[in-house]
């Protein structure tokens, strides 16, 4: 059984860990600058129209003759609002709307050389979201703000086998990022009317993966794509910068080397597959889908090791599962220069509603995308596209026990959730 000694280490670290699990279920964003965004991620493997393909389906670029380049920039933006109900014993006012802005961008490159082959360099992030709550609200002993992103470098090679089929692969380099705050009660009891204390974590890590990718057309204007991104494993760490602790609690940690602890968490950002299709049906219109599994439930496994006077290592479960996404969606050209996308997709929840908190505020979620594609001339394309993610109402009832005092409980809902992302990118052909 764990001494006081580890039971006090594990706390701060799983508050520490907290907001880390937050950002991830359901945040590996197929929102990264380009026209996908109109589309919903639809047909996103298969539909090889530009550099942007890097981030779907590496074996794209051989069907993108001489060198092509995409630059986009995008904004997210949503709504994500707490309201507690009786059964909340801490006071404090409400949450605030947990969704900043948060910009982004994306670049992608694409060179067709000899003999089928093809080269590409990607950069983009398509991991992670903020989560930022006001500092003094009733949940702020589970989280006040954190969050979690990720960028990734790609260089990448792809292979024309023949006139039907081309293979690809890339080499991800992943830069992870990972900042997180919550209070700390110094008056457990109500008796002295101390300010809170601080718990802050903060750190950045590169790790490495590979995506594989297969094209096929059976005939021209179907293609069938299939997209495989391996599992990156990132390690953050740190100190436990605990701010403002009341005496008491200052020298009881102190005496147990809390206070001079180093935490390192381990995370594996989950591989994921794609299967994709897209169908020119005549001159002017095409049919897109997309299947997708995510590995969740590997990512909800975090290791956690705490090096202090006494070392432990421990695993905490957060209880994911696997995720799934289905996509539809359809394109028309109804001029020569003028390309429409609209795109529908259903992503399942990373999470049961019973684990379900304030830190994992996810459900299932619906997408619904649309855009437009301008042709300023041969060489040149300008996109405009807008997506709607809905996640609704999502009930939390959450309950943390602490080394004194009762324990907390923070029960509500977060009604009508939301995310918005705006996008616009430009396409060079040369």
């Amino acid at each position: 059984m764990p001494t006081m000694t580890h039971r006090t280490a594990i706390l701060l670290a799983s508050l520490a860990l907290a907001p880390l699990t937050a950002q991830a279920g359901g945040l590996i964003l197929y929102e990264v600058g380009s026209d996908n965004v109109g589309l919903a991620n639809a047909g996103a493997a298969a539909r090889a129209q530009g550099p942007a393909t890097l981030a779907s389906n590496v074996a794209g670029m051989a069907w993108l003759p001489g060198t092509q380049i995409t630059a986009g920039a995008q904004v997210l933006h949503g709504n994500l609002r707490f309201d507690t109900d009786g059964n909340t014993n801490i006071g404090g006012g409400d949450s605030g709307n947990a969704m900043d802005w948060a910009p982004g961008g994306s670049l992608f490159v694409t060179q067709a050389l000899e003999d089928g082959w093809s080269a590409g360099f990607a950069a983009y992030g398509d991991f992670g979201l903020d989560i930022n709550y006001e500092n003094a609200w009733s949940g702020r002993y589970f989280l006040q703000n954190g969050s979690l992103t990720g960028m990734t470098l790609m260089p990448s090679l792809a292979y024309r086998v023949d006139e039907q089929w081309a293979v690809g692969i890339g080499l991800r380099a992943f830069y992870a990022m990972f900042d997180t705050q919550l209070a700390l009660d110094n008056d457990p009891f109500g008796l002295l009317q101390r300010d809170d204390g601080r718990l802050a974590y903060q750190d950045n890590d590169l790790g490495y993966g590979a995506q594989l990718g297969v094209l096929y057309e059976p005939e021209p204007g179907t293609r069938l794509g299939m997209s495989y991104t391996s599992e990156i494993d990132v390690q953050f760490d740190d100190d436990l910068d605990l701010q403002n602790l009341g005496p008491v609690a200052e020298t009881v940690l102190r005496n147990r080397g809390v206070l001079e602890a180093s935490t390192r968490i381990d995370m594996h950002l989950p591989q994921t597959l794609t299967l994709s299709l897209y169908h020119q049906l005549d001159a002017q219109w095409a049919l897109l889908t997309s299947l997708n599994w995510q590995d969740w439930s590997r990512f909800g496994e975090v290791g956690i090791d705490l090096d202090s006077a006494t070392p432990r290592s421990i695993t905490q479960d957060a209880n994911y599962r696997d995720t799934w996404h289905a996509s539809l969606g359809t394109q028309y050209r109804f001029d020569p220069r003028w390309l429409w996308s609209l795109g529908l997709a259903y992503d399942s929840s990373p999470v049961d509603d019973e684990d379900r908190t304030l830190s994992t505020p996810l459900g299932e979620t619906w997408r619904l995308g649309t855009g437009l594609t301008y042709a300023l001339d041969d060489r040149t394309d300008l996109n405009l596209s807008y997506e709607l993610v809905w996640m609704g109402d999502m009930e939390i009832d959450q309950q943390k026990s602490l080394p004194l005092g009762d324990p907390k409980r923070v029960s509500g809902e977060l009604e009508d959730a939301w995310i918005q992302a705006l996008s616009v990118s430009a396409t060079w052909r040369y």
